[in-house]
């Protein structure tokens, strides 16, 4: 059986997909699998570093601005329009895929469109709560759309093509217990971790917020474990903030550029302080931790609010915007969340409700109907 895996943008577009790939795998030996992407985006790295082969189609999205470089840019992207559907025709003929499957991003668009036209079975997954420009655009032609919750449905025109199988999460996140990732990580005492995050590259504004935070942690005694990630872009800007206000040698507070054993520390926390993207919101929910969410304002369409706000409907989270909050209102919702038992417990009864472990089962199933 050959498999076609279409994918880019984001890591969170790319790792459903390697999740899925794996696994069917691990269930058919035999299977040929190829990942179709951009060029030179991303996705190929991530790729080829997990031993797959893979193929370019060149494509871009649109910028919405007047300037003379947005103008380029999107000349160019109409020009790939033209030109990608030719590239994927020929993927499609040389590879001659039993299966299409794309995992979102602009890059995904016209090898499932190319493949559901000539009659290849397709599915589309979507990760966020409310699809992007790409999965509205497939919707018509994909066999099934995947999507990460019940209350995703509402946002289809076709009811009937949607299963919910959740978004995958990696394995390595259930490897050991609660109290074992705190073994791990040399905790001896009862004090709780609190993990936070903004992702890979960071967030200045929150970075600088979180400064004030660990102010008061200090002032305050530590009274919990602290592990944050400040991202590449605001690392040496935050080594300078800790120093000067005296924060660069506090036991209980470990800040970091990244957080490389992620599975460890996610496993670890008792509270995660983080954005809404959604590979963060299928880990938090996965594991049921309870989380206090600050959405980017800067992505397409509000996305990560709308994630957030399935979390705080069902009580597993907090939300704070990051327009309004401050250092001091994320220390404060930490203390009084990390202070009261029976909520802590409530918010990870309200992310258990959303969490799916099996959710790399479940799309493997659903595509493999498809096949069958």
């Amino acid at each position: 059986m050959n498999v076609i895996f279409t994918c880019g943008g984001t890591a969170g577009h790319v790792n459903p997909a390697l999740a899925l790939a794996g696994y069917m795998k691990e269930k058919n030996p035999g299977v040929n699998v190829l990942f179709v992407g951009t060029p030179d985006g991303m996705e190929r790295q991530l790729v080829e570093r997990q031993g797959y082969e893979f193929r370019g189609v060149e494509v871009s999205g649109f910028r919405r601005s007047f300037k003379v470089s947005a103008l380029r840019y999107n000349l160019r992207a109409v020009r790939n329009l033209i030109t990608s559907p030719r590239q994927a025709g020929d993927i499609l003929r040389d590879f001659h895929p039993d299966l299409v499957v794309g995992t979102g991003g602009y890059a995904s668009y016209p090898m499932v469109r190319c493949a559901a036209r000539a009659g290849v079975p397709t599915a589309v997954h979507e990760s966020n709560m409310v699809p992007g420009l790409t999965t509205k655009q497939l919707e018509g032609y994909a066999d099934r759309i995947m999507v990460g919750f019940e209350e995703c449905r509402q946002h289809y025109r076709h009811p009937e093509k949607i299963v919910v199988t959740g978004t995958p999460v990696r394995g390595d996140f259930f490897e050991m217990s609660h109290a074992q990732a705190r073994q791990k990580l040399g905790f001896t005492d009862d004090r709780p971790l609190v993990a936070s995050f903004w992702g890979s590259l960071g967030a200045r504004d929150m970075n600088a917020k979180m400064v004030d935070f660990f102010a008061r942690e200090q002032k305050e005694g530590e009274p919990f474990h602290h592990i944050h990630a400040v991202g590449s872009n605001g690392w040496e800007t935050m080594k300078t903030a800790l120093t000067q206000r005296g924060l660069d040698k506090c036991p209980s507070l470990d800040v970091r550029e990244y957080i490389y054993d992620m599975a460890v520390v996610m496993r670890a926390a008792d509270l995660v302080i983080c954005r809404a993207g959604a590979s963060t919101v299928s880990e938090i929910t996965a594991l049921a931790v309870p989380a206090i969410i600050v959405p980017s304002p800067y992505v397409t369409n509000n996305h990560q609010e709308k994630n957030a706000r399935i979390l705080e409907k069902h009580g597993g989270a907090r939300i704070l915007l990051e327009g309004s909050c401050t250092g001091d209102d994320l220390y404060e919702t930490t203390c009084e969340i990390l202070g009261d038992p029976a909520c802590r417990a409530a918010m990870s009864r309200g992310m258990s409700e959303l969490g799916i472990l099996d959710a790399t089962e479940r799309i493997y199933n659903t595509v493999m109907a498809l096949v069958k």
